[in-house]
């Protein structure tokens, strides 16, 4: 499967950028990575949280290229970031620094995803939405409060959910932050995602009504399998 793909992350109204996104391809591989990271509010240095996490699962697949994607593999990968973000967080001294994480890795017809937080994951399809991931949010305080993470004070709550799942030609990808949808109704996006369009006029879409009502950072992920 080939993939076409296209990334944004804006500061939005914040002062600063705490998200980070990354994408990966690996052709001999027949194998893509893509990467967000929502750096956690709250908490210092979340940039630099999002950046190591990030960095560190997608150098793990770059490591590891002759392991054919799995549950196993994601969650090696994210037990390695774990441990890349603990270290940074105690260069100086002990600091408190979190972020999400949502993975898809396209490895010939299949997709593996992995989340933890409340960045998410769309695969759509033929005008519905064959997954979505469900945030790690406490109902019960607001869904600003994450149940799963990565966290520099404890390690043990980056186990990320996963799923894996047959892609087709035709199908669409999408990664964000909360900061892309909590900008509009979810219906808006999904449909937005998928209209008929290129890749760059969809995200424009996106990013238009991110401008307009979006607290926070936002950024995404658009790929298409071609």
């Amino acid at each position: 499967m080939k993939i076409k793909y296209t990334t944004f992350s804006e500061a939005g109204v914040r002062r600063a950028n705490q998200d980070v996104c990354r994408v990966v391809k690996m052709p001999k591989h027949n194998r893509t990575l893509m990467v967000v990271c929502d750096g956690m509010g709250g908490h210092a240095m979340g940039d630099i949280a999002a950046e190591t996490v990030c960095n560190a699962v997608c150098d793990y697949w770059e490591t590891h290229l002759d392991c054919s994607d799995s549950a196993q593999k994601a969650i090696k990968a994210c037990s390695q970031a774990s441990d890349a973000l603990y270290k940074r967080s105690r260069v100086v001294r002990p600091i408190e620094m979190g972020t999400t994480l949502v993975m898809a890795s396209v490895e010939d017809n299949k997709v593996t995803i992995a989340h933890c937080g409340d960045s998410r994951c769309y695969l759509l399809r033929n005008g519905g939405v064959v997954h979505q991931t469900q945030d790690h949010s406490d109902p019960h305080m607001g869904s600003e409060v994450v149940t799963k993470c990565f966290f520099s004070m404890a390690s043990e709550v980056a186990v990320p959910d996963i799923a894996q799942l047959e892609v087709k030609p035709g199908d669409r990808i999408f990664l964000c932050s909360d900061g892309v949808y909590k900008s509009m109704a979810p219906q808006i996006l999904t449909a937005r995602l998928q209209d008929d369009k290129p890749l760059e006029e969809v995200v424009d879409v996106i990013k238009f009504l991110c401008e307009k009502y979006s607290k926070d950072n936002y950024t995404g992920i658009l790929a298409e399998i071609v």
